[in-house]
């Protein structure tokens, strides 16, 4: 059995499913983009999200791995210039999405329920190739491929935010810096 990288994140087995992909040939800084993009996401929200992406019709934001990357109105939806369609990236994450799906199910875990807790992409070890150049040179002509890991879990029961506040006698409604000076005041006084 392998172990996973976020396998600690997984605190009730029962209600997770798990799916991993090693080497896969896509470039890992795409990877890591698309899986930023989806990590806390439900997973019917996930597919519509990634068939928009795989139309153009919406993007991925490129925010660690930017350098280069060309600027689209579209990325404006998540408060950035930076934008891209890895449909490469896209097909793979949505066959590993499929593969953790059938897993939740095998587990008898409701599929409408399921979000997507973590996704962890790390880099695979580079495929090497050569590509022939001008003059007789020769130069190295590398893959940069990436394994993923998903895991996706059963949201939980949530608890209501308490409606009553317990504020300390005079100070409600001050931040810690009002009470602070309201306290040396006092001392003062």
């Amino acid at each position: 059995m392998v172990r996973y990288a976020a396998a600690a994140l997984a605190t009730n087995p029962e209600k997770t499913a798990k799916a991993r992909g090693e080497y896969l040939r896509t470039h890992f800084k795409n990877m890591r983009e698309v899986a930023a993009a989806l990590t806390g996401q439900k997973l019917t929200k996930a597919y519509a999200y990634l068939s928009d992406v795989k139309d153009h019709k919406r993007v991925i934001p490129f925010r660690h791995f930017s350098g280069g990357v060309g600027r689209t109105g579209q990325a404006k939806e998540f408060k950035t210039t930076q934008g891209r369609w890895p449909e490469k990236s896209i097909k793979f994450i949505t066959r590993l999405l499929k593969n953790a799906e059938s897993n939740a199910e095998f587990k008898n875990i409701d599929v409408d329920d399921l979000f997507i807790k973590n996704i962890v992409v790390q880099q695979a070890p580079k495929t090497r190739r050569r590509t022939y150049r001008a003059h007789g040179r020769i130069n190295p002509y590398q893959g940069h491929p990436a394994h993923v890991e998903i895991i996706l879990a059963a949201s939980e029961t949530e608890v209501e935010k308490a409606t009553d506040k317990v504020v300390p006698s005079g100070l409600g409604g001050l931040n810690r810096r009002q009470v602070a000076r309201k306290r040396i005041e006092a001392g003062r006084a």
